[in-house]
């Protein structure tokens, strides 16, 4: 019994580059969540010292911004998870082929190019111009101004590494499935399945079973199927007339 086979679609170079990005950027994501989780807790103690001795805040306000503080690494690293998670099932689309995966890519890699130029812009702008508020606010701006230095010494410049290693990598992505040898494989149409030994072709909706007009062409009906009598009944056989 023979049965109808096709031949994988050879995945071209573009698609297999560009689910190796999103993989590689997924595992960054993920590095970057558990770093940031690894040095929150040390970068709270720093700015709850720092705070007391430097300013003249209350233990409620220096409490308000150090909760703050704590909240956003905590949803930094969900949010990394998350997009981990996301490039992954991208990844995975793009090589199965899926058309619907390279858009949902395009859109992401859109998303993703316009939160890393924010996050490049924040950085900067927090450099060449610090947060300055009113005179009845004056506190509150001291307590803010702390929260970067009590970060580690390397960790503004690895924000702003990987913010423009975002920006590169989507744009990379996207230019990658925009090539025609990725839009051919991802819009690929179900190639006709052939039957072996019958010599027939037929499409992938019927050949897992019998085709509803019988069998294949060539293929004589079996001889166990008695012959349909003619309306009235059979002739009477001829006489002998030996």
């Amino acid at each position: 019994m023979s049965y109808p086979d096709r031949a994988a679609p050879r995945r071209p170079a573009t698609v297999l580059a560009a689910a190796a990005m999103l993989s590689v950027m997924a595992v960054g994501a993920v590095a970057y969540a558990v770093v940031n989780l690894a040095v929150g807790g040390g970068t709270v103690d720093r700015f709850r010292d720092a705070a007391a001795e430097r300013t003249g805040a209350t233990g409620g306000d220096i409490d308000q911004v150090a909760g703050l503080l704590r909240g956003s690494t905590v949803l930094a690293a969900v949010l990394g998870v998350l997009a981990a998670l996301l490039l992954v099932g991208l990844a995975l689309g793009l090589l199965a082929g899926r058309s619907g995966a390279r858009t949902a890519t395009w859109v992401v890699a859109g998303t993703g190019l316009l939160c890393g130029c924010c996050g490049l812009a924040v950085l900067v702008g927090q450099r060449a111009a610090p947060l300055r508020l009113g005179a009845d606010d004056r506190i509150t701006a001291d307590l803010l101004g702390l929260v970067g230095d009590a970060y580690p010494s390397w960790w503004i410049p690895v924000n702003a590494t990987l913010s423009v290693a975002q920006i590169l990598g989507y744009l990379v992505v996207a230019v990658l499935l925009t090539l025609p040898s990725s839009g051919a494989f991802l819009r690929r149409r179900s190639a006709p399945l052939r039957l072996s030994g019958y010599g027939s072709t037929v499409s992938g909706a019927t050949a897992a079973g019998p085709t509803p007009w019988g069998p294949p062409p060539g293929l004589n009906p079996p001889p166990s199927v008695p012959p349909v009598p003619p309306p009235g009944g059979f002739p009477p056989p001829p006489e002998d007339r030996r």
